[in-house]
C-alpha cells in the first residue's frame, strides 16, 4: 500500500509537469501558429518520454538513501559557503557533465567516444525539441528571397543569408550531431561485439539495443539529408517514417532503459557536494582499527536511514555497529565466531 502511495504521488507530479509542458508548447508556438503539424508524432514521443522520466525520477527520489543525498546536497548548496559550493558545483558540472572526464581514467579512446555521444545527443536534443515544440522556427525575411530569419518564441532572434556559412552550419547542425553519435556509438558497439569479457556479461536490451538505436537514428537522419540533396528526394518518405519510428522508440526507451542514467548523472553533483562538506566537518574513526574510514556526516545519516528502513544496529552500551569500518566489522565478526566456538568447546568442530 505504501508503494502504491508513492506511485500515485509520482504519477500526479509527472502528470502535472506534462500538462505544464503542453501549455508551454501551446503558448510558446504562439497558440500553435508556429507549430509544424508534420512533427506531431515527435511531440507525442517527447511528451511520453517526459512523463516517464519525471515519474521514474520521482519514484527514485522517494527512496530513503536517494532522498537523503538529494536533500542534504540541495541544503548544502544554498546554505553556508554558498559561493564556494556553487563554484565547486560549476567546476564539477563542466568537468564531469560537459567534458565527461569521469570516463577518462578508463582510457582516452573510450573517453573520446563517450564525449562524442554526449555532445552529439545533447546538441540534437537542444535543436530538435525547440523545433518540435514550435519555439524556434525560420521564415523568409520580408521582401527578400535570400535572407532567412530565426524566431524564438515568436520573436526575431537573428537573420542570415542562405548562401552564408551561418546558414550552412545551422541547416546541417543535426548532421554534425549524427556524425558524432555514429563514431562514438560505433566504437562502443565494436567493443561489445569483440571484447570477450563484455560478450560474457552484456545483455541485448541493456547494452546493445541503446547503441543500435543511437546509430539507427543518426543514419536515418543523415539519409534524409542525402535523399533531398543528392538523390532528388528518392525514398524520402520511407526514410522519414523509418527515422520517426527509431526516434520514438528511443524516446520511449529513455525512462525505462539504460538511457535513464543520462537523467541521473547531474544528481551526482549534489552527492559530490555532500562528500565535500562531510570531509570538511570531520572523518569518522573506526574504534577497532583506529583508522579513518568515512565522514561523520555519512555515518550519522546512515544510522538515521537504517532505523527508518527497520534495521537497528545499536549495541547495549549505546554505541552502534555502524561506528566500525568494514575491516572492523569483519574482525569483530571473526572474534565473535571464535568466542562462540570456544564457549561451545568445539574450536574446530
Amino acid at each position: 500500500m505504501k508503494n502504491r502511495k508513492y506511485n500515485i504521488k509520482a504519477f500526479l507530479i509527472a502528470s502535472l509537469l506534462s500538462i505544464v509542458m503542453i501549455v508551454l508548447v501551446f503558448y510558446g508556438s504562439r497558440e500553435l501558429q508556429n507549430f509544424d503539424a508534420a512533427l506531431v508524432t515527435y511531440l507525442f514521443g517527447i511528451v511520453f518520454a517526459f512523463f516517464g522520466i519525471i515519474y521514474r525520477y520521482s519514484v527514485w527520489l522517494q527512496r530513503p538513501p536517494t532522498w537523503m543525498y538529494f536533500k542534504r546536497g540541495v541544503c548544502f548548496l544554498f546554505t553556508g559557503k554558498v559561493f564556494s559550493h556553487f563554484w565547486f558545483a560549476s567546476k564539477e558540472t563542466v568537468s564531469n557533465i560537459v567534458f565527461q572526464k569521469f570516463i577518462y581514467p578508463r582510457g582516452k579512446y573510450r573517453w573520446l567516444a563517450h564525449f562524442m555521444i554526449a555532445v552529439g545527443c545533447t546538441s540534437a536534443f537542444l535543436i530538435t525539441i525547440p523545433l518540435t515544440f514550435g519555439w524556434v522556427h525560420f521564415t523568409m525575411a520580408p521582401n527578400s528571397i535570400s535572407v532567412y530569419e530565426a524566431h524564438f518564441f515568436g520573436f526575431k532572434l537573428m537573420e542570415f543569408n542562405l548562401d552564408s556559412v551561418m546558414a550552412f552550419m545551422t541547416f546541417h547542425a543535426l548532421n554534425w550531431s549524427s556524425y558524432m553519435v555514429i563514431f562514438g556509438a560505433g566504437y562502443y558497439l565494436r567493443r561489445r561485439l569483440t571484447n570477450p569479457g563484455l560478450i560474457a556479461t552484456q545483455t541485448f536490451e541493456g547494452d546493445l539495443l541503446p547503441l543500435i538505436l543511437l546509430i539507427a537514428i543518426s543514419v536515418t537522419g543523415l539519409g534524409l539529408t542525402y535523399s533531398y540533396e543528392f538523390m532528388k528526394g528518392l525514398a524520402f518518405d520511407f526514410l522519414a517514417v523509418l527515422h520517426a519510428v527509431t526516434v520514438i522508440l528511443f524516446l520511449i526507451w529513455i525512462p525505462f532503459g539504460k538511457f535513464f542514467h543520462i537523467i541521473q548523472r547531474p544528481a551526482q553533483i549534489a552527492a559530490h557536494i555532500y562528500h565535500r562538506v562531510g570531509k570538511q566537518q570531520g572523518m569518522a574513526v573506526c574504534e577497532h582499527t583506529g583508522e579513518e574510514f568515512a565522514t561523520n556526516l555519512h555515518i550519522k545519516d546512515l544510522k538515521i536511514l537504517t532505523k527508518k528502513l527497520g534495521f537497528d544496529f545499536d549495541r547495549e552500551d549505546g554505541s552502534s555497529h555502524l561506528d566500525l569500518s568494514p575491516e572492523g566489522k569483519r574482525s569483530r565478526l571473526a572474534q565473535a565466531h571464535l568466542k562462540a566456538r570456544q564457549d561451545g568447546g568445539e574450536l574446530f568442530g
